[in-house]
């Protein structure tokens, strides 16, 4: 201010000399006289008012939701809109909150429902979405990072070849591996193609283990038999990567009745991975995915489709109904034991899998065919699957903590009478060249719509950043019951955020938004709470 004042001085008496004609020579100059001069400054422009960001207008229904008609019947954009208003503390108007996965603010996007005051599963929060705020670190140290996927901590790059250390030339391979002798620098261990004792895989400095071809644990027991007893061990920070020298699609398979037990730290994470992540390979990059055919664990707990045997019912209890897994020939799923364990899988790195078979048979980043309440699975990232992150076929198991991060198709795929919950839960597509039928998520009963066990998933802490041109992020159909509790949904524009689908027998009865009903085991519409929708790239 005091500078100021200065400056208006000397620009007021240089105003007056100009009027008086000269200061220097004022007295040769007439006197005005007395009385005094009046020298008025110019009005400052006045500082425009902050305009702050300006308040988009109310979405419309045919926004927000996508319309798709199946046997003559759909539900309506309007419908589906009204559906996300009935319930609590939903922001259907929302504009874009986050940078990359992260909440640019610590405060909630929309007030938050504490989700585990109606599932014991769930960790009390008092936030929307996967993150509580920018500096959250959950997802930190046990995730990489990769272009628009980035969580910060010490994961490092995806395309970065893992830890696996020094001294290969010199290691020797565990008791029950094969010497494949070295690759690059790593001492190269293989599993046998039947793991049918158990088997435990240490981390040893400079050692990989190698995936070549379909290789299983344990023998299929059926629906109903005993454990075998075989278990797959594998030590935190240890690297399995799936052979790039033939072209046999390499995978991991652990049959009904056997475990796997890949228990990592958030520091030392366990890695699957394709050998061309392992360096040397002019053809590898953040791009690259498909390489190998990831991770399927099955089990004996319930499903709803019934290949052979059946038909299931409202508490699964058919000894006879299985179905076979996609991806692989003649491995079966299924079985009415809800509580079944496939063992442990925590602090697990899946990266550049997925491999398509044929139309609909795919291999996904992870696969879960009816595995039970007693399998454990958190801490997981998917990255960069050619197919789905996840797909869940019927089964209990419930989820914490699992980012699928550049998938090409759906982030979370569940079906087939899935009945469990998940918390904690990133699905960020790829930047772009996603497929157009990518989903953050989709939903569904394989248009069984009135199958038993009825699909019922619970969805808490949710972030679904969605950039393919698909119809929306969430689809919802086959007659599957919902409930998604603090969650954030973000779209590109031409991007809905819903997309709810009925195929029945009438108008009256679509089953995906019908009414309660405890005879077909049919909880009633979704149920949104808490959920902060910025959708069409607002």
């Amino acid at each position: 201010m005091a500078s100021f004042t200065a400056v208006t001085r000397v620009l007021m008496a240089g105003t007056a000399c100009v009027l008086l004609a000269s200061c220097g020579g004022a007295d040769s100059v007439a006197s005005p006289g007395a009385g005094s001069v009046t020298i008025v400054n110019p009005a400052p422009t006045p500082t425009p008012a902050p305009t702050g960001t300006p308040t988009p207008s109310a979405i419309t229904a045919a926004q927000f939701a996508a319309v798709t008609t199946i046997d003559g019947i759909s539900i309506t954009a309007d419908e589906q809109l009204a559906l996300v208003n009935a319930g609590t503390n939903n922001n259907v108007n929302g504009v874009n909150v986050l940078s990359g996965v992260y909440p640019v603010s610590a405060t909630s996007a929309t007030t938050a429902t504490d989700p585990s005051s109606t599932n014991a599963f769930f960790t009390s929060t008092n936030f929307v979405g996967a993150l509580n705020g920018p500096t959250d670190t959950a997802f930190q140290d046990w995730t990489c990072n990769a272009p628009g996927t980035t969580f910060g901590g010490g994961g490092g790059s995806c395309s970065a070849v893992p830890a696996i250390g020094t001294g290969g030339s010199s290691a020797a391979c565990p008791t029950g591996t094969i010497d494949d002798g070295l690759v690059q620098t790593f001492r190269a261990c293989r599993l046998p193609t039947l793991i049918n004792s158990s088997l435990t895989l240490p981390k040893i400095a400079g050692v990989f283990y190698r995936l070549r071809g379909q290789t299983e644990v344990g023998g299929d027991v059926g629906t109903t038999g005993a454990d075998t007893g075989v278990t797959l061990t594998i030590a935190p920070g240890v690297v399995i990567a799936a052979d790039s020298t033939e072209a046999t699609a390499d995978l991991l398979l652990v049959n009904r009745g056997s475990k796997i037990n890949a228990v990592g730290t958030r520091a030392a994470p366990i890695i699957f991975t394709a050998q061309q992540n392992l360096g040397g390979n002019a053809n590898f990059g953040d791009t690259s995915q498909g390489l190998w055919g990831g991770i399927i664990l099955l089990g004996r707990a319930p499903v709803a489709v019934c290949a052979t045997g059946g038909p299931n019912n409202a508490g699964g209890t058919s000894t006879t109904c299985q179905a076979a897994i996609e991806g692989v020939t003649g491995r079966f799923y299924g079985g009415p034991n809800a509580a079944d364990s496939s063992g442990q899988m925590s602090y697990v790195q899946i990266r550049y899998s997925g491999i398509a078979i044929s139309d609909g048979n795919e291999l996904q980043g992870l696969t879960l065919g009816g595995t039970g309440s007693g399998t454990v699975i958190d801490h997981i990232q998917s990255h960069n699957s050619s197919d789905d992150g996840v797909e869940i076929f019927g089964g209990t198991t419930n989820m914490k903590y699992f980012a699928v991060t550049g998938a090409d198709d759906d982030g979370f795929d569940i079906d087939n009478g899935y009945r469990g919950s998940i918390q904690f839960m990133i699905a960020i597509q790829k930047a772009s060249g996603a497929t157009v039928d990518s989903f953050s998520t989709e939903i569904d009963s394989n248009r069984g719509e009135d199958l038993l066990p009825r699909t019922y998933g619970q969805y808490a802490n949710f972030t679904f950043v969605q950039t393919a041109s698909a119809p929306a992020a969430i689809r919802l159909r086959g007659g599957a019951d919902m409930r998604f509790v603090n969650g954030i949904v973000k779209t590109p524009s031409g991007v809905a955020c819903v997309n709810m689908v009925a195929a029945e027998v009438s108008a009256t009865d679509r089953s995906t938004i019908r009414a309660a009903n405890t005879n077909l085991q049919d909880l009633g519409p979704p149920v949104f709470s808490s959920v902060y929708f910025a959708c069409q790239g607002r």
